[in-house]
């Protein structure tokens, strides 16, 4: 069996951060998110107050709506940039033809 992975200790923080940041309400920050079919907005509290944490594709949502790095939302030792939106932007692979 395999051992579980330990929570960011500061993730609940950065995403209220990145919420209250971009000034969106919980209902807001699903819909911007672009994950309305994976969550409902009630988890949204449940992740700021580190009762739960958001699949791997939600983290990435945040992420990319904060125009940060992955990183800098799950590893403890790294801070949010003062300003959101940061000025990271996510250029999405072209499909082949």
């Amino acid at each position: 069996m395999g051992s579980v992975r330990p929570r960011p200790r500061r993730l609940a923080e950065k995403l209220l951060q990145i919420r209250f940041s971009l000034g969106l309400s919980q209902k807001k920050i699903v819909k911007s998110l672009g994950v309305e079919n994976q969550i409902n907005y009630t988890n949204i509290s449940k992740y700021e107050l580190n009762k739960n944490e958001p699949p791997l594709g939600v983290l990435l949502a945040y992420a990319r709506l904060a125009q940060v790095h992955l990183e800098e939302i799950v590893d403890d030792e790294l801070d949010l940039p003062r300003k959101l939106p940061g000025k990271f932007d996510y250029k999405r692979r072209q499909p082949s033809p």
